[in-house]
């Protein structure tokens, strides 16, 4: 066994190392949701409003533990001015505005309550996650027909956003060039008609599926938030972000993939089937994020192969998530990064 040699009390914090990932990572979490087909399906295109106010949450926790207090200010008054653009913008601005507050506000309670070095990052940002949307629901429920002006605000927003990128799909179709290339190319065609069917399903659907896209999104934000902030703050508040190849969280969780199958079972019932789909959204996009880490720890691909794998991703993204999917749901119990560790040992 080696000695732990006690560093000096003057010896800086140790920080994650490497901002190109985190860079990346932050700029895909700033532009895709602008997309046109994408901003019709995320609850908040202008995700700035997400990261801001977490971030803020987690320099006042850092100051809090003995980091620089400039720091927070700094961050509390970003955030602040990030969230006054939609002040007086419609209903769907404000539950924005509301959502983005409440996130990091609850996040950065249970991260100064729990300011704990060897907690890692995921159970704090899904208990967070999971209060938020507690309170939010009270608070809606509450409200004297709140459930009806929020679903219209919701569905309302969703249209909008649809009718813009109709518009401006129609737009470009509409050129010159892109008719000469129709005719070169006929499947250019078929896809410009898949295209403007799925921009005017999708509302729908985001309507159907908008918690757990939030919590999604706001789970999201949080990480990056927690990864930005351990790059820049003095005052430590937690582990670094885990790779994706050891991304894992409790087993039990896999009941809500069992509830949501089970939900979407029963006949009839429109809001018992909507519930079920949010708990399938929500615990399947964490299961397939398992997927791919068990997948990247299986065969550990260098970054050339990774940024290949990536590209046919998003080329195959319905079926390889698919596959993703059963094989973080088969690690629940099959457990295959432990076991080759065992065999190692």
């Amino acid at each position: 066994m080696t000695a732990v040699a006690t560093e000096p009390a003057d010896v800086p914090v140790p920080r994650e190392r490497g901002w190109g990932p985190v860079v990346l990572a932050t700029a895909a979490f700033l532009i895709i949701p602008i997309t046109p087909l994408v901003r019709i399906v995320v609850p908040t295109d202008q995700t700035a409003l997400l990261l801001a106010p977490a971030f803020a949450a987690l320099a006042v926790t850092g100051w809090l533990a003995g980091g620089r207090g400039a720091l927070a200010v700094v961050w509390v008054l970003v955030a602040a001015w990030s969230v006054s653009q939609f002040a007086g913008a419609g209903l769907f601005a404000l539950l924005q505005g509301g959502w983005a507050l409440l996130v990091a506000a609850t996040f950065g309670v249970i991260a100064a309550v729990r300011r704990d070095d060897s907690l890692p990052f995921l159970p704090r940002g899904l208990r967070a996650v999971a209060i938020a949307l507690g309170v939010a629901f009270a608070l809606i429920v509450a409200v004297p027909g709140g459930p009806t002006r929020v679903a219209d605000g919701v569905a309302a927003e969703a249209g909008r956003r649809a009718e813009q990128s109709r518009s401006g799909w129609r737009q470009m179709t509409s050129l010159p060039e892109w008719k000469e290339f129709v005719t070169e190319n006929p499947q250019a065609g078929e896809m410009s008609t898949l295209v403007e069917t799925q921009l005017a399903a999708l509302p729908v659907t985001t309507r159907t599926l908008f918690p757990a896209l939030a919590a999604l999104e706001a789970l999201a934000a949080l990480a990056l938030a927690w990864a930005l902030y351990h790059r820049v703050g003095r005052a430590r508040i937690g582990p670094p972000l885990a790779s994706v190849k050891e991304f894992r969280f409790s087993d039990h969780m896999v009941w809500g993939v069992v509830a949501g199958l089970g939900m979407m079972l029963i006949p009839g019932i429109a809001l018992v089937r909507a519930v079920g789909a949010n708990l399938l959204v929500f615990f399947g996009a964490l299961y397939t994020i398992r997927g791919v880490g068990v997948f990247m720890w299986m065969w550990a691909p260098g970054r050339l192969a990774t940024a290949m794998l990536v590209i046919v991703a998003l080329l195959f993204w319905n079926v390889l998530g698919v596959m993703a999917l059963g094989l973080g749901v088969g690690d629940t119990w099959l457990d295959w990064r432990s076991r080759a560790k065992v065999k190692k040992t």
